[in-house]
This record gives C-alpha cells, structure tokens and sequence, in this order.
C-alpha cells in the first residue's frame, strides 16, 4: 500500500503567488457578461411558460461567485436549495440534461463558495451537467436561452465566459486539461488551482487513467472530484457530519482521509452499508488496502456526501488549505436529486424536452415517423433473428444507439462496454476475426475516439466489423460537438471500407440487412438524430448491391446527386428549378465508397451540371466524386461541378433546419447553386439570388 503524504498546513508557495482576491470577480463578471452576450435584437427569446417561477430571494443576491462570500454555511445550504428550483425550472422551459445538473447542485454551491474562480479553474467533465454552474457565474440572466439558437451552450464553452476554462461535451477529458492549468500556474501562467469534476461513468474510460497515471508520476498539486452517483451515501447523514466538522486545521490529509475511512463504523446500519459499497467501487473487496488512486499517487478522501454543503465546504476547505500533491475526492451523488420525477425516472431525466414542473410530464411532439434511431434497432434485431451470429457493441449508448430493443431480445449478445470507444471497436475486431458478425453502433462524433482503432485494427486487417453510425450530419440543441460532420472524410479514405448513406429510413433498413450480409470487409452506414420521412417500410431489409445507386427523378439539363437524407430537400429544389424551367435529374448515391462510376458517368455525359449534396464536410463523399470525374477526364470542357458540403467552421446549435440553412445547403440555397453553375444561360439570369 502506498503511504500518503504528510503536507504542509499552507498552500505551495507557487500556487499562493497566483491567488487572486475575490473582491475583484463582481467587476469581471459583469465584463465577461458584456463581452459574451450578443446585442439586444440578436438575443433569442425564451419559450412562453405560463409556469409560476419560483421565489429565490438567497440566489437573486448572486451575481457571481464573488458574492457567495457574504454568505454564511448554512445560507450556503438554503441558496443550493433555490439553485436547484431555479435549474428545474429554466429546464422545465427549454429541455436540456437535468438530472445530471441536479446531482451536482451543492457541488457546485461548495466548489464556488471555497475556490476562487475564474483564477481557479473548474473544469466539467463532459459539461452536461454545468447549468447550476452557469447560473452562479453571471449567466442567470440568459439561462432560459439554453440550447437555443444564439443562447446559452447546452455545455461548457470558453468562447461564452471566463468561467469556463475548458470547453466540453465528450466525455474522459477533464483530469487531462486540468494537469495542464496545473502545469501552467507551475511554469508561472496567471492561473491557480485546478479542479476536475468527473463522473463515475467518464472515469472508466482510459483517457482518463492515462491522465490519472501522468498527474500521479508528476505529483503536482491537483483536485480531482469523482461524482458517483451511482452509490449515494442516505440521510440521515448526521454521524457524517459531525466526523467532518470537528476536523481540526491542522490534520493532515492522510488523517482527514482515515477519519472519513472510520465515519462507517458510526453510520446506522443501511447508510454503513451504501458508504461501504460506495468505497468498494474505488478501493476494491473489503475496502482494504490502498485504493488504485493512491497507487497511482493520488490522496484519496471520502465517500462524502455530495449533498450536504455542510460535508463538501469542509472537505474542500481542507483539501485546499493543506494539499500539495494530487487528490482524489470520492463525492457521492443521486442523479436527478431533489426532483422526483427525475430520481424516479429509468434515466434520471438525462435529456428531456420541456416539461411540466408540477407533473414531471415532457411536452414532446408526437413524430410523424419512427426515429432513425429505432428503425435501426428494430432492423438489427430483426436480422439477429435469422442470424445467431450477429452481436453488437455500444460505448454506453445502449437506448440512443436503439441497441436496447436487441437487447431486450438478446440481452446475451450485446454489450456495453461503457464510455470506452477504443476498446469497442477493437473488442468488435477480435469478435469479426472469429466469425462472428459485430455491429458497432456509436454516435458519429464519438466514433472519432476511435479512429486509430478503425484504421488499424479493423480496415488494416480487412475484418468485417459493421458500424452503424447514429446522429451524421447536424443535429440541433447539442451543437457543434455532437455534429456528425467528418464520418464521410476519416472513413471513405480508407482502404476497403464500404460507406452508406440512408435516404430515408425505409433505405436503413435495407442498409442494415446489406451491412449483415456483407462479409469482404469492413462496412459503415450513417443515418441522422430525429424522425424518419414517413417513407413506406418494407417487411424485410433487402441486400443491396454494393456501388450501386439510383435514379429517383430524371431531367434533361442538371443533375443533383444526393448522399444521404438531403435526398428530399434536392427533390424539393427539382421541383422549384422545374417551374422554372430547367430540368432536373435527381440521383441517390447510396454509397460513398465504393462509387457507383457508371452513375456518375452518365449523369456527367447527358447533362450540363452536376451538383453534389451531402450532409458532410469537405473532404468526403463529393471529393470522391469530383477525383473520379477529374481522372476519367470527365470535367475536361464538359460538364460543370459543383459540390455542396458543410463549411469549413463549426455550426453553433440551433434547429437542425436553422443549422443548414446556417451552413448553405437550405433548399434555397440548392436552387441557387444549379442557378449559379448555369451562369452562361442568359435566359435564366433574373432568376439567381
């Protein structure tokens, strides 16, 4: 067992040298807030919500972190309380996650009443769960803008405030960038201490062991928090209480440590209980020995209360005072605490629409057609079926992969390998190496964790490991960190791989039979967030043959080839250029790689343009394309090209219709390109933008 060290009762004399007086932060909240929030008629306006807002007089004297100092302990208690109506509240009018920002209310109240932000860095591991803190750090005001088009990111963001240091939204990243502030105030940056908050689902991905690894072999002075929430500690939690506050200044952390270890022995028996399983999830069997934190180097403290500010003030307080090293604070949690509704609900309310506070009930509009998501799912586990072979994987996503209708099914042949896409991927290649046929189904985005893995352990060694990837293209309030905008480049460059792009969820189902009985290789197909078309579904996918696209409109003069779901906003534009009298040709392209050459060759023979849509960026599925013409001399003074992808800059959130039109490839904006591309038609010159 690793012994921990004594400390000193005083900061490092580094980290004192760059503490910054808290008296200054009401000035530069009410800067940042000038700089961050857009004019008057550009700010968007909050939903109408004939709910009666709550009473908070404690937080409405918060106009910052600064003025939690006017605040006693046990205001500091009743201001949490306020804090968490408040979340429930501005969520309950534009959807968000809330049952992870509920979990972290008094975290958050305790973070901000003992560090001095923003010179000391908080740093949200994934960022879901910062609404609390946005509330407390000058951003009360525009909380109700949240996930809308020119409001409030749905996650930390640097470019929004200066008390978000480290913008996130995927998980795993936050032990990394605070050992980095940490590295920076060491060298001598205008930075002080620096905390990471991590869940207890990101800490089991690797990056975030490989961050515990270096901190630990570095031994610089580091605040990790683990919010567990998985096993919470129950109230009554008086004999908790008691052992903490009668801490005396000058314990050092390894006798802090021991008192917390000893706080069970006093616990009632069912809270002695859930304080021992809360241990044993980080110090193994029996709670002996050292925990694999402080093998790693770290100081570990806790289980603590996350839900008492009396609890986390003290243990934070000493934590700061006396750590020179890097800590480990086991902090546990209830996901979606305070709010019935949330804590009752199968997934904590991790991501609602707006709600009705009183009932709980979400107010979602009932789609015209099943979602990708689910069509996916029930194609999958319809195939599974027929083939015992088939297994699948999910990093943590099995209900927003749709995997959980195959595993209510099957629940032996899928598996969770939790926040961990590496892994996933190559436990996928070691199942495809011994004949079994894995599909791994991971958000697009997320997939970008694991692109070595894809490279090298998959397209390398040809296995056939078949990757459905969910949310392609943009997709509303989770903005630019959750578009699946470079699938159609980092795959279609690859050797071997084949890439598919659904037009409509009936082509999806197609594509996930043709994914099954595709054997030669590895295989991908992309299909977007949110409700199908409504096309007719067919009672059993049907292979389809690989390279091969379609015809789905003909014309004389233009051709649109379409990749993907933007099929329908090109026929929509056919229609428009049609009245206007020019001809059009509208293909689906189905696959990315390979291409269907002699599609393309004949759109580019019989035909004065050619215009290539997808819902990607550039790099993709229209570089094919364009190399292709380009080398079979096609586009030597004959046809014209044009290529219409996402642009070279990440789109903010908005609607998903709002996003496109934002990107240029609005059926507008369709229109207006074929127009643009017949330039030399002087007949058709009144008609362009």
């Amino acid at each position: 067992m690793t012994t921990s060290k004594q400390v000193p009762a005083q900061l490092s004399e580094t980290a004192a040298s760059l503490v910054q007086s808290k008296s200054d932060q009401s000035k530069l909240v009410q800067s940042q807030q000038d700089r961050s929030r857009p004019p008057a008629s550009s700010q968007p306006k909050a939903p109408s919500q004939a709910q009666t807002r709550p009473a908070t007089p404690l937080l409405d004297r918060v106009a910052g972190p600064a003025d939690l100092n006017a605040f006693r302990d046990a205001d500091l208690t009743r201001l949490a309380d306020e804090l968490r109506t408040e979340v429930i509240s501005a969520v309950s009018e534009t959807g968000g996650h809330l049952g992870s920002s509920l979990g972290v209310v008094e975290l958050t109240v305790a973070l901000h009443a003992v560090f001095n932000t923003p010179m000391d860095k908080i740093i949200w591991d994934v960022g879901h769960q910062c609404y609390p803190h946005k509330i407390l750090t000058g951003r009360r005001d525009r909380i109700r803008t949240l996930r809308q088009k020119d409001g409030l990111s749905g996650f930390t963001k640097r470019a929004e405030s200066d008390f978000d240091p480290f913008g996130a939204a995927h998980s795993s990243t936050s032990i990394s960038a605070a050992l980095g502030f940490a590295v920076g105030r060491d060298m001598g940056q205008p930075t002080g201490d620096a905390i990471a908050v991590i869940g207890d689902g990101s800490i089991s991905a690797g990056m975030a062991y490989e961050a515990l690894n270096n901190a630990g072999a570095q031994g610089r002075r580091l605040i990790v928090i683990l919010n567990d929430n998985e096993m919470s500690i129950a109230p009554p939690v008086g004999a908790v209480s008691k052992y903490l506050t009668d801490l005396h200044d000058n314990s050092p952390l390894r006798a802090f440590r021991d008192i917390a270890e000893g706080m069970e022995a006093a616990l009632p028996g069912p809270i002695r209980d859930g304080a021992r399983r809360a241990r044993q999830l980080v110090t193994g069997e029996g709670g002996s020995g050292g925990t694999i934190f402080e093998e790693l180097g770290f100081d570990y403290v806790g289980p603590v209360n996350g839900h008492s500010v009396a609890d986390l003030l003290a243990v934070l307080r000493a934590v700061r005072t006396r750590a020179t090293g890097p800590v480990l604070i086991h902090a546990c949690t209830v996901k979606g605490k305070g709010y019935p509704p949330a804590e009752h609900s199968a997934d904590k309310y991790h991501g609602v629409a707006t709600f009705d506070v009183a009932s709980g009930a979400q107010h979602k509009k009932t789609p015209n057609a099943p979602s990708y998501t689910s069509v996916f799912g029930t194609a999958l586990t319809d195939e599974a079926t027929r083939d015992p072979a088939i297994v699948a994987v999910t990093a943590a996503m099995p209900s927003g992969t749709g995997l959980n209708i195959l595993a209510d099914r099957f629940p032996a042949r899928v598996f969770d390998v939790g926040i961990a896409e590496q892994h996933g991927v190559t436990f996928a290649a070691g199942m495809a190496a011994s004949g079994l046929k894995p599909f791994v189904a991971i958000y697009s985005t997320f997939l970008q964790r694991a692109y070595d893995q894809v490279v090298h352990d998959v397209a390398l060694q040809g296995l056939p490991v078949r990757f459905a990837i969910d949310r392609a293209g943009l997709v509303g309030a989770d903005g630019a960190t959750h578009a699946g905008a470079f699938d159609l480049a980092y795959l279609c460059n690859l050797p071997g791989m084949t890439v598919m792009a659904a037009a409509d969820e009936a082509e999806l189902v197609d594509m996930v039979a043709t994914a099954a009985a595709h054997d030669s290789g590895p295989i991908a197909f992309r299909y977007p967030r949110g409700a199908g078309t409504g096309a007719e579904m067919p009672d059993r996918g049907r292979v389809l043959e690989i390279g091969k696209g379609r015809i789905v409109a003909e014309g004389s003069r233009v051709a649109l080839l379409s990749l993907g779901t933007h099929l329908a906003p090109c026929l929509e534009a056919a229609q428009m250029l049609d009245a206007d009298g020019i001809g059009v040709t509208v293909a689906d392209a189905r696959f990315a790689k390979p291409l269907d050459h002699d599609l393309i060759r004949q759109l580019a023979r019989h035909h004065d343009l050619v215009v290539t849509v997808e819902q990607g960026a550039a790099g993709g599925f229209s570089a094919q394309v364009t190399q292709f013409l380009l080398n079979e001399g096609l586009l030597d003074g004959g046809v014209k090209l044009r290529c219409m992808t996402l642009p070279d800059r990440f789109i903010d959130q908005a609607s998903p219709n709002e996003m496109y039109a934002a990107a240029g490839l609005a059926v507008s904006d369709i229109r207006q390109t074929v127009l643009r591309g017949l330039s030399h038609d002087s007949k058709i010159a009144h008609l362009r933008a």
